[in-house]
């Protein structure tokens, strides 16, 4: 059997690349960074490796860049996946880390921002973390989300989402084909009045937009071209109020 696309070519794990600082915040460990005191947060909800990825650090840095505070938290407890590790069950991991408890886990994040002053934030959710972002997309639990090749989501959730919400999928991901991202589209457009974005990026991989090679030229301007659709979703809809 062929292995699961988030399974293929484990990232560098790398605590202390970032430019960030970790600390705790909402009960969790995350790393943070961006303008300290900055009234626009993006929560960044990783793929099953966690916050410790260079890769994801450093694209939570780039949005920082544009004057957002973000968030990372570690969501598995120290616990990332670590298919390298001998001991390490896939099934059990699975188990112990279910996007209903990440979802659970996000919200005391997102109140703790708000009581540091934040008045308006978002949610990125990469494969794993798309299906915890759409569930708090559909509780209205943020402003605006993006969705990067998010895993297991479905029309039903898609459905429920009540906040402005880019989707951002890869030509060749097999748990989530073009056909399906035709599907959400459809779902969205329906909705009166409704802004959101559905985007295939041509060429590319599940994974794609945190788990690239950097001497692969193609690969590193595709998941600039994600990571830059991000942020603009993010600065026409993650506003502070007036």
């Amino acid at each position: 059997m062929a292995q699961a696309p988030c399974y293929r070519e484990p990232p560098t794990f790398c605590p202390t690349c970032g430019a960030g600082t970790v600390t705790e915040l909402g009960g969790l460990k995350a790393y943070v960074t961006g303008p300290p005191h900055s009234k626009k947060a993006v929560l960044m909800i990783s793929d099953i490796y966690g916050n410790r990825k260079k890769k994801t650090q450093s694209v939570a840095d780039k949005v920082a860049g544009a004057g957002f505070l973000v968030v990372a938290p570690d969501f598995f407890h120290g616990d990332a996946a670590n298919p390298s590790n001998p001991k390490y069950d896939k099934d059990t991991w699975r188990k112990n880390h279910t996007t209903d408890k990440g979802y659970e886990d996000a919200k005391p994040v997102i109140a703790a921002l708000k009581a540091k002053g934040v008045s308006a934030v978002g949610a990125a959710g990469f494969c794993w973390g798309g299906k915890v972002a759409v569930k708090l997309a559909s509780n209205q639990d943020v402003q605006a989300a993006v969705l990067l090749h998010p895993s297991n989501v479905t029309e039903d959730e898609i459905k429920e989402v009540k906040v402005p919400i880019a989707v951002l999928g890869a030509e060749r991901d097999n748990g989530l084909p073009p056909a399906q991202m035709k599907r959400f589209d459809e779902i969205l457009s329906a909705k009166p009045k409704f802004d959101h974005l559905v985007k295939t990026y041509p060429g590319v991989c599940h994974g794609w937009t945190v788990r690239y090679f950097v001497n692969d030229t193609f690969a590193v301007n595709s998941a600039a071209e994600a990571h830059e659709d991000m942020i603009n979703w993010f600065e026409k809809h993650v506003k502070c109020d007036k």
